[in-house]
């Protein structure tokens, strides 16, 4: 029994290692792309359809990577996105900036579409570890998926924080080449020191599995869509470039100094709702209530989490204030809208393990992911419209409407 459970813990840090490792790259990256082309001139609009294939590319990842996982094995596909990571950081490095603006957004939405492939193998093979690896006593499950959840979310902080100051310190091309140096290695190691417990896969996995039948995992991830969507309408477009236009000066110096404070403020954005996250069961008290009870939490804190951009909308587009006012008003509500928010996604990502069984927490886990990257799309879409036609405050007050959504689905949960 010992060796068994030590065996599993084994295999849990091996997952969480490289899931880590990727989610780094991921944080970096977006926050490269975003910058770079930014400074380049690029609009809202522009902005936001760089990171649509990403989404799509999600979207269709999911659907299928839990049958391939199911089919070949967890490992695979976790080793499988690592590796294609590689490629599409290799494949930014050859961007030439001679290129037409219209080539080069094509082929940047191309790679970043093959990004998020790689993005999404890997987290459907993480998180579809932990319910087969977290202990079944108590809120074991909770636990262990709130602490890979929320550890990843802050890995991926210091990543934004790391790729604003790469581009700002050594410039876009020698960056993109670090991080792809140093993710091979991470991946050359972790299958090298990968312990056994995972499941290999069985051959008669259909495809035709992935779409569930159970009716607690279709309404949670239609509350899933709306509510990435409602982060992402304002996270992906909207606050940077607002940030960045108004903490820019013009000058060369100014621009970089604005990298930083901007890729700063996402990057302590992220980590502070990862460490929300992980606290997640220990706010919820989740010891001592049954999965009925937490299930029945979903929609009161979905709810909750609306009133926030509701209101930051209403102020921003109604109170007239300095822009060092509004910037504080915008970093402390939104440092609030994490805080709901994590608590929203940790009790998603734990009902979700739930809802599921062992023999198809792959296919599950998968299908709900699909909508997780449905909701992104929907709202880095949103994100680069909305800030076009009203600014901060639309993207603040779609993200409103989007959450109210989500709460119609989160109170269909049985």
């Amino acid at each position: 029994m010992t060796s068994a459970r030590e065996n599993s813990m084994a295999a849990y840090v091996a997952v969480t290692a490289a899931y880590w490792a990727f989610m780094l790259s991921d944080g970096a990256l977006r926050m490269l792309v975003l910058l770079h082309f930014h400074s380049l001139g690029f609009s809202p609009v522009k902005l936001a359809f760089l990171f649509v294939f990403y989404e799509i590319a999600g979207i269709v990842t999911n659907l299928s990577a839990g049958w391939l996982a199911a089919r070949f094995g967890l490992t695979s596909t976790l080793y499988i996105g690592l590796f294609i990571q590689i490629c599409a950081l290799i494949a930014l490095a050859q961007l030439n900036p001679e290129w037409a603006m219209v080539f080069s957004v094509i082929f940047v939405m191309l790679v970043q579409g093959a990004s998020g492939v790689a993005k999404d193998l890997a987290k459907m093979s993480s998180k579809s570890a932990v319910k087969l690896l977290a202990p079944a006593e108590g809120d074991g499950l909770f636990r262990w998926v709130a602490m890979l959840t929320g550890s990843k979310n802050a890995v991926k902080g210091l990543g934004f924080l790391l790729g604003a100051a790469m581009l700002a310190l050594w410039g876009y091309y020698a960056a993109i080449w670090g991080m792809a140096g140093v993710l091979a290695l991470i991946l050359i190691a972790i299958i090298w020191k990968m312990p056994a417990g995972l499941p290999a896969g069985r051959k008669d996995a259909k495809f035709s599995e992935v779409f569930s039948k159970n009716r607690n995992i279709n309404w949670l991830s239609f509350a899933r869509v709306f509510l990435f969507g409602a982060r992402d309408v304002w996270f992906v477009v909207g606050i940077p470039v607002y940030f960045h236009s108004v903490l820019s000066d013009g000058t060369h110096e100014g621009a970089r100094a604005a990298f930083f404070l901007v890729g700063s403020f996402m990057a302590i954005w992220v980590i502070l709702y990862g460490g929300v996250q992980a606290s997640a069961p220990k706010l919820l008290r989740a010891s001592t209530r049954t999965s009925s009870d937490l299930t029945n939490l979903a929609q009161r804190w979905v709810l909750m989490l609306a009133l926030v951009p509701a209101t930051l909308a209403l102020t921003v587009w109604l109170v007239d204030m300095p822009a060092a006012w509004l910037t504080t008003l915008l970093v402390v509500g939104l440092l609030i809208f994490g805080a709901l928010f994590a608590v929203n996604s940790s009790l998603h990502s734990y009902l979700i393990l739930a809802f599921t069984t062992g023999d198809r927490v792959t296919m599950d886990v998968g299908f709900y992911y699909m909508a997780n990257a449905a909701g992104r799309l929907l709202g880095t879409v949103l994100s680069g419209v909305s800030y076009q036609i009203g600014g901060l405050p639309a993207c603040l007050g779609t993200a409103a409407v989007l959450l109210l959504v989500s709460s119609l689905g989160a109170g269909r949960l049985k």
